[in-house]
Parts: C-alpha cells; structure tokens; sequence
C-alpha cells in the first residue's frame, strides 16, 4: 500500500514538473534535441531529431562556436485544454549546441525529412 502511494507521489511530482515546463514555453529553452555527426569526405551532414517541428520555426547559426539550433517545438493546440496523463515528447523552446570538426564550413543544405532536421555543410572555398 505505501509502495503504491508513492508511486502516485512521484507520478504526481512529475507532473508538476512538467506542467511548469508548459507554463514556461517561451521562455528559456527547455529541452536538447538528439542530433548525430557524418562526415564523408569533405562534407559535413548532420540530423537533428525535430518530430513534430514545422521547418518555420527552426533557426540554424553558424559560427566560429559551431553550429546552433534552436526553435520551438508547440503543444497541439487540441491538447491545450485536455487532462495530461502521460507527458513524455518535450515541448516548448529547445536549443542545441553542436561542436564541428576543425575547419571553416558553410550551410549548403538544409531541409527536414522523416521527423529529422537535416544539415549539410561543405568547407568554405
């Protein structure tokens, strides 16, 4: 019985937790994407993991940092109003920075496919 109604606690806590997340969604960036690197030959090719992300609200900088990407992932305006009993997709702002290789690169690519933000860079000439 108390293994039971800590269970309920902690299902509760993690809840409010992610409920203030919601409340905070233009604010500062909440949640990380998953990204993986390629590199073939001379090209750089990154995927970014943006499911449910609508190109217009991404933005991708390139810089002597890296690379950035950030944007926003909303909550379905349907969902807005309805009971939340499981919340495990983040929602809101997200933002991740990504180490290059050495060298100088360009954006030449950029476009989503299959839930994936999809980058391809080339070494500037």
């Amino acid at each position: 019985m108390w293994a039971e109604a800590f269970d309920l606690l902690q299902g509760a806590e993690q809840l409010q937790r992610r409920f203030f997340t919601l409340e905070s969604l233009h604010s500062v960036p909440s949640w990380e994407p998953s990204v993986d690197l390629f590199e073939n030959g001379d090209e750089l090719r990154l995927l970014v993991a943006l499911p449910g992300v609508n190109s217009r609200q991404v933005e991708v900088v390139l810089d002597e940092a890296g690379l950035l990407v950030r944007g926003q992932r909303p909550l379905p305006p349907a969902f807005h109003r309805a009971a939340i009993h499981r919340l495990e997709i983040p929602y809101g702002r997200f933002e991740r920075r990504i180490s290059l290789p050495p060298g100088d690169f360009q954006l030449h690519e950029q476009f989503l496919e299959d839930g994936c933000l999809v980058l391809v860079l080339h070494p500037m000439a």
